[in-house]
This record gives C-alpha cells, sequence and structure tokens, in this order.
C-alpha cells in the first residue's frame, strides 16, 4: 500500500492502523468545544502534517490519517471524509466545505481480485488557495489546481488546472478565473 501497489485489505498491520485512527478520530470529535487544544492535539496525532492555523470541524473519518497533509491556514469543515490509503496533500490557505470527500482507494474492475480483497490507492493533491464546495468528491488520482474553485456537489474525476471553475458530474471547467 504505501508503495503504491496493490495489496490485501486485511492485513493485521493495516488493521492495527485502521484502529489507531479510529480511537485519535473519536478523541477528535468528541473533543470538549470548550477546550480546543484536546481537538488540536489528536489532529496534531493523527494527521501526517497539519500545518499552522489550519482548522477542521469535527467530525472527520479517515483511514489512516499519518497519510494526509494540511497546510497552513487551511479550513476544513464538518463531515470531510479523507480516505488515505494513498497520500492526500492539501495545500496552504484552502477552503473545504462541508460533507467534502477525497477518496483515494481504488478497487479492480474484476470481480475475483475484489472477492479476493484486493485494492489499491492513488494519492489526490488539492492546491494552494483551492476552494471545494460543499458534498464535492474527489476521485483517486486527481489533483486540484491552485486558485480552483469546485462547484457545490461535483464530481471531480480527472485533474483541474490552476485557476478555473468547475461544477457538475462529473466536473468541467466552465471559465478561467
Amino acid at each position: 500500500m504505501l508503495a503504491g501497489e496493490p495489496y490485501i485489505a486485511d492485513d493485521p498491520e493495516l488493521a492495527a492502523d485502521l484502529r489507531r485512527a479510529a480511537l485519535l478520530s473519536e478523541r477528535f470529535n468528541t473533543a470538549p468545544a470548550d477546550d480546543p487544544t484536546a481537538g488540536r492535539a489528536a489532529l496534531s496525532e493523527l494527521l501526517g502534517e497539519l500545518g499552522e492555523g489550519a482548522e477542521i470541524r469535527a467530525p472527520l473519518r479517515v483511514d489512516y490519517g499519518y497519510r494526509i497533509s494540511i497546510g497552513p491556514r487551511t479550513f476544513v469543515n464538518v463531515n470531510a471524509v479523507l480516505l488515505d490509503v494513498a497520500p492526500i496533500a492539501v495545500g496552504a490557505d484552502v477552503q473545504i466545505g462541508p460533507n467534502v470527500q477525497l477518496l483515494t482507494p481504488t478497487h479492480p474492475l474484476d470481480a475475483e481480485r475484489r472477492r479476493a480483497k484486493w485494492e489499491a490507492g492513488e494519492p489526490i493533491t488539492i492546491g494552494d488557495n483551492a476552494w471545494l464546495g460543499g458534498g464535492v468528491i474527489v476521485c483517486p488520482g486527481v489533483a486540484v489546481g491552485e486558485n480552483t474553485v469546485v462547484g457545490a456537489g461535483a464530481v471531480v474525476t480527472r485533474d483541474l488546472p490552476a485557476g478555473v471553475l468547475a461544477v457538475g458530474n462529473p466536473a468541467r471547467v466552465v471559465r478561467e478565473l
């Protein structure tokens, strides 16, 4: 998995990493509202990188956590789902709306390989100062360019260049910004 190769998802080492992430996520998601340092401490332990001034609002769902980097001053709204079987890199000053999903896992099209529990992942990159509107879904292997805006509810299946507005399912560029 770490090398980007297909893997069997029910590996005991991965199961231990999933448990670790579930426990840290639970600590973050249930941290008292009047104690922001408790939530920040759980996030700092959960994520691979948490930039200065970044804010993530609970609840947050991840697979492993340690493959996620969040840049400085980035804001992630409630109900984010960041499935990180491959790296997820979110740049600086990014705005992520509620219910956004960044999904790196892939599964074989071949039914026998799926039954055998094979899967893989492709990384996701969100460039600096991008804005993902509420309910956006970013599919495996996609890069969103810096300063790009993705409209609410869009499904991003291919890379988006820098400085554009993209909307729809699948997301398509409607104009330059």
